[in-house]
Order: C-alpha cells, then sequence, then structure tokens
C-alpha cells in the first residue's frame, strides 16, 4: 500500500507586496512519514512555506491541503524578545488552550527528548543561545504532532545537541520538514529536497540524501548554462546573416525576416539559469585605525556552574591582532561574556575606550528591527555619507536595491546575517565580536567569511559550535570556559 500524502501544495502563489510574489503556482506534495528538506537562497521563501503550512499566512491563490487534520508542530529560529520574561514552564505551556493538567508530564518527555535539563521557573531570557535552540524544539515536540516544522534547528547547539537531535530526528516516525545550511547534518536524515527557485519562484522535488541531491542540481545548472552558451552562439550568428540579408533584394529579405523570427524562438529558449548557486564576493572589514596596546584586558570573568553564574579569576589579554576563540557547552556563560563586554556591565573585563565594537549578535538584537535596510547600514556608517559605497558593499553581500526599502524584521534569519556583515564592513570597527556568525548563512558563503575574518587586521573574539568552519580560522588564543 503506498504511503498516503500528508501533506499538499497544489498552485500556490503568495506575496508579500502586491505584484510582487514569493512563491508563484508552487506544488508539491508530502508523504506520511517522511524526512523532507527545502532547499533554497536566502530569501526565496523557505520561511513563508512554513507559514503557510502553519496557517500563520494565506495564499493569493492555489490551494493548501493537510490530510485528517493532522497537527502540526513548529520550532522557530529564535525565541521571540517578548517571550523573554516567561518561565521555562510557561514559555512550554502557552501552546496549549487550555493547559491541559499533565502539562508537567508532557514538559518533562519534551524537555528529555531534546536533551535538556532546566529548573522549570528559570526566565527564558536568562538561558542561554543553545539552551534556548532546546526549548524551541522541545515547545514544537510538546504536542506530539503529525508534522514537525524546523527553522535552522541546529543553531546554537554544540555537537552533543546536534548528535542527540539527529537520534532523534532518525528515530521520529513522523513527518519532518527541515530548513537548514547545515549540509552534514541533513545529510545524516533526509529522504528528499523540496527546491525553490528564487528567479522563477517554483518549486522542485528531488528524492535522494542531501549531498546527492545537490550534486544532482549542480550537474542540471551546469547542462543549462552549456545549453545557454550554445544558443546564445546561434543568436549571434542567426543575427549577422539577418543583418546581412536584410541589405539584399526580393527573397533574401524575407529570409532576413525569418531568421529574426528563428532568433526570437532561440531567444525564448534560452533557460533561466538559476542563481541559488550564487556566493556572496570575498569583501574585507577595514580595521580602525590608531589603535594600539591592550583592546580587551579580562581579569575575571563569570561561568554558569549548577544554573548559579560564579565569578572565575582570569588573565587574558587581546591585543591589537589577536584572533580569539571562546569555546564551551551550552549554557555555560559564552554569549552572556560577549554581551556584558559590550554593554560593559561585566566588572572583570573591560574593552580599552575610544575602541569601535563591530558584534554579530546570534539573535541580531543589537538591529534595530524597525529600521529600513538602507537605514540599518547608513547608521553603520556614522558620519561618512557615501551612497555609492553603501549600495556597492551591500551589492557584494547579495543585498539588492529592492530590498533597500523592507524593514529589517520583515527579512529572512539569512538576510540578516548577510546584512549584519555588510555593516561591519561599512563600520571599519576596531574590535570584532562574533556570536556564532555561521547561524542562519548559506554553507557556500562560509569560506568567504573565513577569509575575511582571517585577513581583519585587528583584535577579533568569536563564538562558534561549527567545527570545520572554526578549523579554517586563524586563532592566536584560546578562553576554554568549560576549564575554568
Amino acid at each position: 500500500m503506498a504511503e498516503q500524502v500528508i501533506l499538499r501544495f497544489d498552485g500556490v502563489t503568495f506575496e508579500y507586496i502586491v505584484k510582487k510574489p514569493i512563491l508563484e503556482e508552487v506544488s508539491f506534495s508530502v508523504r506520511t512519514g517522511s524526512k523532507i528538506t527545502l532547499m533554497g537562497q536566502n530569501g526565496a521563501g523557505k520561511s513563508t512555506i512554513f507559514g503557510l503550512i502553519k496557517g500563520d499566512l494565506k495564499p493569493k491563490e492555489g490551494k493548501i491541503s493537510i490530510t485528517n487534520g493532522a497537527t502540526i508542530g513548529a520550532a522557530p529560529q529564535v525565541v521571540a524578545p517578548e517571550d523573554f520574561s516567561l518561565t521555562v514552564e510557561d514559555y512550554l505551556a502557552k501552546g496549549f488552550s487550555p493547559v491541559p493538567k499533565n502539562i508537567r508530564s508532557l514538559i518533562a518527555k519534551a524537555m528529555e527528548a531534546v536533551n535538556l535539563v532546566l529548573p522549570l521557573d528559570r526566565p527564558v531570557g536568562r538561558l542561554s543561545g543553545g539552551q534556548q535552540a532546546r526549548l524551541l524544539l522541545a515547545s514544537a515536540l510538546i504536542g506530539a504532532p503529525d508534522i514537525l516544522l524546523l527553522d535552522e534547528p541546529t543553531n546554537n547547539l554544540d555537537k552533543e545537541g546536534i548528535d542527540h537531535l539527529l537520534e532523534f530526528l532518525i528515530m521520529y516516525d513522523k513527518t519532518v520538514l527541515v530548513i537548514s545550511h547545515d549540509a552534514d547534518f541533513l545529510n545524516c536524515f533526509t529522504e528528499g529536497v523540496i527546491y525553490l527557485d528564487a528567479r522563477n519562484r517554483k518549486a522542485e522535488t528531488y528524492v535522494g540524501d542531501y549531498y546527492s541531491v545537490v550534486e544532482e542540481i549542480s550537474r542540471r545548472v551546469e547542462r543549462e548554462q552549456r545549453k545557454n552558451a550554445q544558443l546564445q552562439k546561434m543568436i549571434i550568428d542567426r543575427k549577422e546573416k539577418a543583418n546581412f540579408f536584410s541589405h539584399k533584394g526580393g527573397k533574401m529579405r524575407k529570409l532576413a525576416k525569418k531568421m529574426r523570427e528563428e532568433t526570437e524562438e532561440l531567444e525564448d529558449d534560452l533557460v533561466d539559469v538559476r542563481h541559488e548557486d550564487k556566493t556572496i564576493r570575498p569583501f574585507n572589514i577595514p580595521v580602525q585605525e590608531d589603535l594600539s596596546g591592550d583592546i580587551v584586558v579580562i581579569s575575571s570573568l563569570k561561568v554558569i556552574k549548577n544554573y548559579e553564574a560564579v565569578e572565575m579569576p582570569i588573565e587574558k589579554r587581546i591585543t591589537k591582532k589577536m584572533h580569539l576563540l571562546v569555546t564551551g557547552p551550552n549554557g555555560i556563560g559564552k554569549s552572556t561574556f560577549l554581551r556584558s563586554l559590550i554593554d560593559g556591565s561585566a566588572e572583570g573585563a573591560k574593552i580599552a575606550p575610544e575602541v569601535k565594537v563591530g558584534y554579530y549578535s546570534q539573535d541580531f538584537t543589537n538591529l534595530d528591527f524597525t529600521d529600513t535596510v538602507f537605514e540599518s547600514l547608513e547608521k553603520a556608517m556614522g558620519d561618512r555619507d557615501d551612497v555609492q559605497e553603501l549600495r556597492s558593499v551591500a551589492a557584494g553581500f547579495l543585498i539588492t536595491g529592492d530590498l533597500m526599502g523592507h524593514t529589517i524584521a520583515s527579512l529572512s534569519e539569512g538576510q540578516k546575517g548577510l546584512l549584519t556583515l555588510a555593516r561591519l564592513v561599512l563600520m571599519r570597527p576596531g574590535l570584532l565580536i562574533l556570536d556564532e556568525p555561521t547561524n542562519h548563512i548559506n554553507f557556500r558563503h562560509l569560506p568567504v567569511m573565513a577569509e575575511a575574518f582571517n585577513n581583519f587586521a585587528g583584535p577579533m573574539v568569536i563564538v562558534s559550535h561549527m567545527d570545520d568552519f572554526v578549523r579554517s580560522l586563524r586563532i592566536d588564543d584560546y578562553l576554554e570556559l568549560g576549564k575554568l
């Protein structure tokens, strides 16, 4: 007996802005129990697909069918700031109405599934990035949904957390749709890919593991490019001959007309080659001038032990060209340390006066979400007024003119990440503080980012759980919080 289709999109069109569709006549089906990856470049509509499945968004045209009222659980990429004051228990209970009497039993099972051990009365805002990531997964699982939607689930998870999530997903017997840029993670459990093409705004379905599908798409792109090259050659040849014969008389003019018609047909046959493989341009982050001496001095810092902050003595000095990697398991206080360093609340760690800090926040809370993209880039430039430089830098990060008027709140998480990188270039910082900068970023961009960070002539402090990325970086010193 064939597996039942649990989810179907039939000719679905959706647009946020009138006459500028994100999705256009998208059709695909998902069978019960399958593990599917949503693939496509930043802004192609992956998160929009999730919004349509959940019912948060409504299609302009087409139909979305969910078989027999299947339940849906979704893990967003980040905890909403308005939920920071909720306790862990309240956050996990808020998806129920009314809250069942056995809520604590359900919470315990969900937290066990994601390997999360926390006091239930702890405020969500006091959790580390990794703990929040596991909490988001638990919130999606708590209702044992028939369809599980995971948006960048490995962000902020350490290796132990990723391994635990993989084991869970492989054993999970229900339907899972995942958006992720972690290729190795996807390849471990993906059975198929729904590929969103940002150029024609449609979807294609592929069967196979993630790497096989990526290779198949790459081969298809190469075939399309070869076909286009051949057609372009024929078009040039036809145009030259048509121009030549058009100056002749009689039958030659009729032949020229026929050749022009053939040329138009050939131009219609040109394949609209997809740009999903387009990578950000190589970039350099200029450093603030006239820096010298100790940029950061650390005499003590707080680490989390048994859910309490403990002050630990340490002697660490970060000078002009030093690149420092901060390590430790989820929940030990890495992101908290970076934030306290930036806002000046860390009593035992200080940044030298007048140093301009370029901060990549894992949750983008350093950005004003009400700003337009243009306003945010303009603020990063400070007193400089050079619109040409601003637009040139933005274009290098695939931030096109049509995005400039959009608010940051309307961007995908991947677009926010690229915007943050563009801001760092325009800012010309004296110190880079990077908290999980690979989160939400397409893996094709990572080598370009690594080269730029390695070439940065100023000091850098970075936290990252992506081992392959870290191995590609120039690291001069380590701050291992787990060993303090």
